[in-house]
């Protein structure tokens, strides 16, 4: 049975934080491996600068592939209820997530900050114009800007770079009711000093996770558990 100490009302403002883990549980694996492989590759190869400098085509065929796979997934349960959730806040809800796949705004969240970048975007290389994958030749072996013809990217944050959205973030964490973390491991920074700086910042803190989170010390009630399972009762319990 699912407990909480916690109601809202439409005068808080609830900030989400979602990790691999809700888009695990729709069927992407979207996460770094504890063998310290990312979808059967080492991170260098795929997912920093300089991979991209030194072979681009095999980090464009990796990021195809994970494109690719957007076809075969559905939002879950657990991002419907944040939907429903948002629909309540309206305006005082606010999701920061760290999963590149789309899946929240698939299933109808309006109010999203995708710090880590989109796979449903690109940007050129050379003079920085952005366009969606879906308008791009992705038979190219590194597709080219119809602009310029510089190199196009996937819109990824990457390891070594700065992640979006961080002084908007910060100013919503100074005014945050209710910080919610949701499917993410604690570990991967600057996400997992967020927990903490809303705390300080005298939010109320709340877990849902498979397993208790890095962090878990700064969370007021954790929920262990698959999200799909256990927010849509967790919602309803917060807005009823």
């Amino acid at each position: 049975m699912i407990e909480t100490n916690f109601k809202f009302t439409k005068k808080d403002k609830v900030i989400i934080l979602t990790g691999a883990g809700i888009s695990a549980e729709s069927g992407l694996k979207t996460f770094r491996d504890n063998d310290g492989l990312w979808e059967n590759h080492r991170v260098e190869e795929v997912a920093t600068p300089q991979a991209f400098a030194r072979d681009p085509e095999m980090v464009w065929k990796f990021y195809k592939q994970r494109y690719s796979q957007l076809e075969e997934v559905a939002p879950n349960p657990g991002h419907f209820a944040l939907k429903e959730l948002e629909d309540f806040c309206d305006n005082n809800f606010m999701l920061i997530t760290q999963n590149i796949d789309g899946l929240h705004s698939t299933a109808g969240n309006k109010r999203v900050l995708e710090m880590h970048g989109s796979l449903h975007d690109s940007f050129c290389t050379k003079c920085n114009t952005a366009f969606k994958m879906k308008d791009i030749n992705l038979t190219d072996m590194v597709p080219k800007c119809s602009d310029c013809g510089g190199d196009l990217r996937p819109d990824i944050v990457w390891f070594g770079e700065i992640p979006y959205y961080l002084n908007e973030i910060d100013l919503l964490l100074k005014t945050v009711n209710y910080f919610i973390i949701v499917g993410t491991s604690g570990v991967v920074q600057p996400a997992a000093s967020f927990l903490y700086l809303a705390r300080m910042n005298g939010a109320k803190t709340i877990g849902v996770n498979m397993e208790a989170p890095e962090n878990m010390m700064f969370i007021d009630e954790f929920h262990q558990g698959a999200s799909g399972e256990i927010l849509p009762k967790l919602v309803k319990l917060w807005i009823n």
